[in-house]
């Protein structure tokens, strides 16, 4: 399944922006297609964290193309539950607070 084409395929900023922890049930493991465990650190028995996302400046290892240009996630349908949730109206060009702060720190307007 592809991506859908929205906004996001041109931005990315949120993906280089914030760091992306989550709970392991996320993780694909016996089946189950979640996130790669090899594209994340552990923090704790039952936390983890995308790769690059805690760098300076972050950028999820997941994350493919250039910001602002053309982007694309490259585990889109395993994302994670923070992905998933992260400004929840961007596909239809409408940001919110955390999205607005994202797109600046790359230099990009609000939705």
């Amino acid at each position: 399944m592809t991506m859908p084409d929205f906004a996001c395929l041109s931005c990315g900023a949120c993906c280089a922006a914030f760091r992306v922890d989550f709970d392991c049930v996320d993780l694909a493991f016996a089946g189950n297609r979640g996130v790669p465990a090899e594209l994340t650190v552990a923090l704790t028995p039952t936390l983890v964290r995308m790769l690059g996302t805690d760098a300076a400046p972050p950028r999820c290892i997941a994350l493919e193309g250039e910001i602002g240009q053309a982007v694309r996630c490259g585990i889109y349908e395993q994302r994670p539950g923070p992905c998933r949730d992260f400004a929840p109206y961007a596909p239809l060009g409408i940001g919110d607070d955390a999205c607005d702060r994202a797109r600046r720190r790359h230099g990009l307007s609000p939705l």
